[in-house]
């Protein structure tokens, strides 16, 4: 009987939470692998290997020439603040706040993620992170029938999504405004399955969509001179 290669066992590498992070921000950034090389001072194929394998073990030297290269920190990197809030680093010397327009704000919101959902209870308002995405122009999320997102179905509700990086004291955030309302359309279910950009990380039964038509979306960003 032939040998048979145990089912844990693959000919594709192994991504790990280093190579995770390095391709996440070079992607931020609109960079490739080759651009992040000549920066770092690299080969691009071992740039390619720190992403790719889980293996990948940098020293302390070559972390802080890639983490200068993809302009964030060796803690960035590493993972080392993935317990702390955004937004501790300390503030720029010539910070710069500007308005963003209404093109401007959509684009950056159409990005999808994870959102923050403020939304009026009986005891106090509640903000509460969701996964969501954008179609036909509305914010759209899963959510629990019996979940606190859905207290907020037939009222006036805030979303808001932003960005924040620590390394360079910059970031934008959009808010948008509207009334959130149970969708229950067989149609507008279906096309929501089929265009959203990703599942609840939650996991268990989300088997209801909510959708907040926006009347007000604005935004602001923070960088420097």
């Amino acid at each position: 009987m032939a040998e048979q290669t145990p089912p844990y066992v693959t000919d594709q590498p192994l991504q790990g939470d280093l190579g995770r992070r390095i391709e996440r921000r070079r992607r931020e950034l609109g960079l490739t692998r080759e651009e992040v090389a000549f920066r770092a001072g690299m080969a691009p194929s071992y740039v390619a290997h720190l992403e790719q394998f889980n293996t990948a073990a940098p020293e302390a030297g070559t972390l802080l020439r890639l983490a200068g290269a993809l302009r964030t920190t060796p803690t960035e990197l590493g993972g080392g603040n993935v317990d702390l809030p955004p937004g501790i680093g300390r503030a720029a010397c010539s910070p710069r706040l500007t308005e963003l327009n209404e093109e401007e704000c959509r684009r950056l919101l159409s990005t999808h993620g994870v959102g923050r959902l403020a939304v009026p209870t009986e005891a106090a308002p509640v903000v509460v992170p969701v996964n969501y995405s954008v179609v036909d122009d509305a914010v759209v999320f899963r959510t629990r029938a019996d979940s606190v997102p859905t207290q907020g179905r037939d009222r006036e509700v805030a979303f808001e999504v932003d960005r924040v990086d620590d390394a360079l004291s910059q970031g934008w955030s959009v808010l948008v405004r509207g009334r959130a309302e149970a969708v229950t359309d067989p149609d507008a279910v279906r096309r929501f399955a089929e265009r959203a950009y990703s599942e609840p990380w939650t996991g268990g039964e989300h088997d209801l969509w909510m959708r907040i038509e926006p009347t007000a979306v604005t935004g602001r960003r923070i960088d420097t001179w």
